[in-house]
């Protein structure tokens, strides 16, 4: 067992089941402590369409309810405003475009990546939609966290796929931006690798993922940037 912690921060609007249970599983089996935040302490929502054995495949829809379900972490998250991220050895940000709405909205969750990602330690994995945080995180002195990063997440040819003309997305929210117009803005320096199977990029500490099939890699990305064998 290692005494490596990690702190996951999941969206209670609609978390992307995979991106959050690959590598809360991953971790957990290679011993890092987790703690599981939200931002109001209720426990985390999984997008109903990241469980549709049509959209998923009925063994990921299985295993990601299996923990959606059952792990007592998911069950009884903390406020994301009672924790500090310095405690923590990575920070781990799941996707899903419920995250557009709450997570890369509140300013606990990217003060927690800012000292993450910004501090002398720690480490941060964010993943697919979770990546549009960084189209509106500063530093202190208003500069871009983004700014010259090399990222990788949920990219636009993709979205096109999912919502309307009206940027309506299927359950009839309205979605507020894309997450990479608004990393670019940013200046992140992205790339979204469109021709490979799975994609993460590591940039200093800040560790993104594409999506949910890019979330294994990312997991065990993490764990070598711990050194801690996967």
């Amino acid at each position: 067992m290692s005494d490596t912690s990690a702190l996951f921060i999941v969206s209670e609007s609609g978390y992307w089941g995979e991106e959050c249970t690959e590598p809360l599983t991953t971790l957990s089996d290679a011993g890092v402590d987790i703690t599981v935040a939200t931002p109001t302490g209720e426990k985390p929502v999984v997008d109903e369409r990241s469980v549709d054995p049509d959209e998923v495949g009925e063994e990921t829809s299985e295993e990601v309810l299996e923990v959606h379900e059952n792990d007592e972490r998911l069950a009884n998250p903390v406020p994301v405003a009672t924790v500090d991220a310095s405690d923590y050895d990575a920070l781990v940000l799941p996707g899903g475009h419920g995250t557009a709405w709450d997570i890369n909205q509140d300013r606990h969750v990217r003060q927690a990546l800012l000292e993450s990602v910004g501090g002398d330690e720690g480490k941060a994995l964010v993943v697919c939609h979770a990546v549009g945080i960084l189209g509106f995180t500063r530093e202190a002195d208003g500069s871009s966290l983004v700014e010259g990063r090399e990222v990788t997440g949920f990219p636009n040819e993709w979205e096109e796929g999912i919502v309307d003309e009206n940027d309506l997305m299927p359950d009839g929210r309205k979605l507020p931006y894309w997450t990479e117009d608004e990393v670019k803005a940013a200046g992140g320096v992205w790339d979204a690798e469109l021709d490979q199977d799975t994609s993460v990029t590591v940039d200093g500490d800040l560790i993104t993922a594409r999506g949910p099939g890019s979330s294994h890699d990312a997991a065990t990305t993490l764990l070598d940037e711990l050194g801690i064998d996967a």
